[in-house]
């Protein structure tokens, strides 16, 4: 009786330690009030990558693999342009696409022997998308709907006599890079992993290909995308033929905002296209940070970077990166009026600045 009577101590002081022992590990970080227009995303094991029922899954989101990613902050929406006047008002800051061309830097990323252009194009502006075009040649070759725009740049979207007046609840776009984290440095925030960028998109999901769950059907209702024959026919089904004021389509199951379509969203990682391929998957990767060295085959002497979530130009019949494993790379330095940015805030970040 003695010896069961002990032998009951000691489980029930076991599971008061594992219960409570947990309890305390769990609250043991101190999560601060969230920022305005932010959403914690709480600490979450997910398989990051293509899932098995993606048909449209390429190469270089190949393998799925589990994950853990501690819990961060994430803007609700893509940076406006309101957010982005108030950070240029603050500092002065003058964007990659309004800044004078070097010819010397920009010939680093270009083939050996390539030829300098003449003057009158090597002026600042920035990548546009080709409203105009009425046929292509194949799908290989996106120069046919994509334009160099002199005098684009966030300010005049489409060209010189474009504006965003009117417009300040619409995504930031033409920024390159060194905008993003420009502006992170203002604002106290950092750019997100790929990891933690899929992490929010799932939102309380942990395996499906869209921030909705896995039925394709429901893009158009979710998603500002391409309808129709890419890139010469927008039908606009969704009632926008280009790029959308931001919260123009519902929230993902924690309140996160255009995660897929309207633009693509700048992340941390180095894009390369056989990252997923070269890990070691044989446990779950505690908060990936992404390559240590960009690689695309395609674009080989330019340093690239992830972007995700696509953009009100993708299509089925083209890239399908509306899908929350989907990735393209970008040059550094490079900007289009398809691709925006949302910053993060982890609780250490937060901390400090207290």
């Amino acid at each position: 009786m003695i010896q069961n009577f002990s032998l009951l101590k000691i489980t029930l002081l076991t599971a008061f330690l594992l219960v409570f022992g947990c309890k305390k590990n769990e609250t043991s970080i101190q999560i601060p009030k969230t920022p305005e227009g932010m959403i914690w995303v709480p600490k979450k094991t997910f398989l990051q990558g293509a899932k098995d029922s993606d048909k449209y899954a390429m190469p270089r989101e190949k393998p799925a693999h589990e994950v853990i990613v501690d819990g961060f902050f994430i803007d609700i929406t893509e940076v406006t342009n309101a957010q982005f006047k108030k950070f240029v008002a603050a500092t002065n800051y003058l964007t990659v696409a309004e800044r004078p061309i070097i010819w010397e830097e920009m010939k680093k990323q270009l083939p050996p022997g390539t030829e300098k252009p003449h003057d009158s194009i090597l002026q600042p502006g920035s990548l546009i998308f080709n409203k105009n075009v009425k046929a292509v040649v194949g799908m290989d070759n996106y120069y046919q709907w994509w334009t160099w725009k002199i005098g684009a740049n966030w300010k005049h979207p489409q060209g010189p006599n474009s504006s965003i007046e009117g417009k300040d609840n619409f995504p930031v776009v033409h920024i390159a890079m060194q905008d993003a984290l420009a502006y992170c440095k203002w604002a106290n925030r950092r750019l997100p992993t790929e990891a933690e960028w899929e992490s929010a998109a799932l939102g309380s999901n942990t395996n499906t290909i869209f921030t909705w769950g896995n039925d394709a059907s429901l893009l158009d209702k979710n998603a500002n995308t391409w309808q129709g024959t890419f890139p010469v026919k927008n039908e606009s089904k969704d009632g926008f033929e280009y790029i959308a004021p931001v919260k123009s389509y519902p929230a993902n199951s924690i309140g996160l905002y255009d995660m897929s379509g309207n633009v693509w969203e700048i992340t941390a990682d180095y894009f390369n296209v056989n990252y997923y391929s070269e890990l070691d998957i044989s446990t779950p990767i505690l908060n990936p940070k992404g390559a240590e060295k960009p690689y695309n085959p395609n674009n080989p002497y330019q340093v690239e970077y992830v972007m995700k979530g696509g953009s009100f130009l993708c299509n089925a019949s083209y890239c399908a990166s509306f899908r929350i494993s989907a990735k393209m790379g970008f040059a550094e330095d490079s900007a289009s009026d398809h691709m925006g940015f949302r910053t993060v805030a982890d609780v250490g970040m937060l901390q400090k600045q207290k």
